[in-house]
């Protein structure tokens, strides 16, 4: 179990590192001017690649942590908190993916300054996540 352990925290960095930075060439993008094709362009594919790559990182570092949490057991409210917490992050992956696509076809309403609060979820969350995965509260 050590090393699913280690392959979950892993993919969980890993998937983590796309959840921080796709959001971040997402405040870039609002802030393209209509004028400058080719940088939009540029962080578009920068933007689609990055989601591409960090999806079945996602995917891995759910699988994995289902398969701790069945093989220690169901025991802890704090794992059942962890557990809503990270739906709420595949949520938030898939409607990265959307934001995405309304960048793609130019269907972006949303500023830079909304895009830098919404980067900020899923630092929120993970501290949240690390604090009752470390300190298991309940």
């Amino acid at each position: 179990m050590l090393v699913v352990k280690a392959l979950h925290i892993w993919m969980v960095i890993s998937w983590f590192a796309g959840l921080f930075y796709l959001p971040r060439i997402f405040v870039n993008l609002a802030m393209v001017p209509a004028d400058s094709v080719a940088e939009r362009e540029r962080l578009l594919l920068m933007a689609g690649k990055l989601f591409k790559f960090m999806t079945p990182l996602g995917f891995l570092a759910v699988v994995l942590g289902l398969w701790l949490w069945f093989g220690y057991g169901f025991s802890g409210g704090w794992l059942h908190a962890k557990t809503f917490l990270v739906a709420i992050l595949v949520a938030y992956h898939v409607h990265c993916g959307l934001v995405l696509k309304r960048f793609q076809s130019g269907d972006n309403a949303r500023s830079h300054v909304w895009f830098r609060f919404y980067n900020e979820l899923p630092v929120v969350i993970l501290l949240v996540v690390l604090f009752l995965v470390v300190l298991k509260p309940f």
